[in-house]
């Protein structure tokens, strides 16, 4: 039997496949029915929750020249009710330096598995492999807590200091960008709600006065501007809200990641004390400071590989969003201000027509 399936946002979400199954290996009492090929498939760690349901239906006969064979149509749904730690915790265990993409609440989860699946070693994580269909989960908190391991790390490297450094400015000035960006949203959000009600008091106002034309030109330029407001705001929740808080939860993860290394180098550095003032088994601590060097070296070599390849895709994305936003702001604002100059245009006509008719 041959099948493929991929994973999708929701519960609700139909993935279909075909799988094709040689016609003679078929029982003759192998049920045919569709209903009687309904499967609900459980994880050994939760017996009780059905994670996975599979569905078969529809057979459909073929006949070559070299072989007979039925192909089904498979239909998979997942409730993803799974909790993080299954999956980012298995990743963080197996690669405890890489820099694993967050997985974030809310929109975005297609991204997330692309950025999986983009990574040159994440890609070929069995557990991302066996279990990307239920892998998306309870969605919030990103990063499992992670003890501080600064505490007995005595000499880090200087390349790692630097990064640490980098880290921690790049995770305040992030936090708060992302802060005023939230905060600049719901103002303008605000703004638009009170535009929405701005312009119908000019059509009201319209009934009972004598500048009927002007006060109607008045509300259609609001309305307008409420129009291309609304589109604008829905470019910044759409693309640079999202990229920005992104980077945040990037810059969690991160802090992360450097503890862990901190974690494994403090665990050499405790063997060699030991080993230096002859604490136990000098045997056994030489046997078990040489692996936790080759540990060491290894973790170091994957972060400083990842490292490179993180800041790259971090200015392509923000150099990207922000160039976005400056072209969303241009064309809004000439919309805007073409909308107020056709008013004045406007009303220099009918200042004119007027004052033909007085003429008259």
């Amino acid at each position: 039997t041959k099948s493929h399936s991929v994973a999708q946002g929701e519960d609700k979400d139909d993935l279909e496949v075909f799988g094709m199954m040689d016609m003679n290996s078929f029982s003759p009492m192998m049920p045919t029915s569709p209903l009687s090929m309904i499967n609900q498939i459980k994880f050994e760690d939760e017996p009780d929750l059905k994670d996975l349901f599979i569905t078969v239906d529809e057979p459909e006969s073929h006949v070559t020249t070299i072989e007979t064979f039925i192909t089904y149509r498979i239909i998979t749904k997942t409730s993803l009710r799974r909790r993080n730690q299954d999956f980012l915790g298995k990743l963080e265990e197996a690669h405890p330096t890489l820099i694993i993409p967050p997985l974030h609440a809310g929109k975005a989860l297609q991204k997330f598995l692309n950025r999986i699946a983009d990574h040159p070693t994440l890609t070929f994580n069995e557990d991302f492999k066996k279990q990307g269909p239920v892998l998306l989960s309870r969605m919030g908190q990103t990063v499992r807590a992670v003890a501080s391991s600064m505490r007995g790390v005595k000499n880090r490297p200087e390349e790692f200091m630097k990064m640490n450094n980098f880290i921690e400015i790049f995770s305040q000035k992030i936090n708060l960008i992302d802060k005023i960006s939230q905060r600049i949203y719901k103002e303008e959000r605000e703004y638009l709600d009170e535009m929405k009600e701005y312009g119908p008091i000019y059509i009201l106002w319209s009934a009972s006065e004598d500048l009927v034309d002007t006060l109607r030109n008045v509300a259609s330029c609001i309305d307008r501007c409420c129009k291309a407001t609304e589109k604008w705001m829905s470019g910044l929740s759409e693309a640079l809200l999202p990229v920005v808080h992104e980077y945040v939860l990037y810059s969690e993860m991160l802090m992360s990641v450097m503890k862990r290394r901190d974690q494994i180098q403090a665990e050499l550095d405790s063997k060699v004390e030991a080993l230096t003032y002859k604490k136990a088994d000098t045997d056994l601590l030489t046997e078990e400071t040489g692996k936790l060097e080759d540990k060491v070296e290894c973790a170091n070599n994957a972060l400083k590989a990842d490292w490179e390849r993180w800041k790259q895709n971090m200015q392509n994305d923000i150099n990207s969003a922000f160039t976005d936003m400056a072209e969303e702001n241009i064309h809004y604002y000439e919309q805007c201000l073409a909308t107020w100059e056709s008013f004045l245009t406007s009303q220099t006509d009918l200042q004119l027509e007027e004052a033909s008719d007085d003429k008259a």
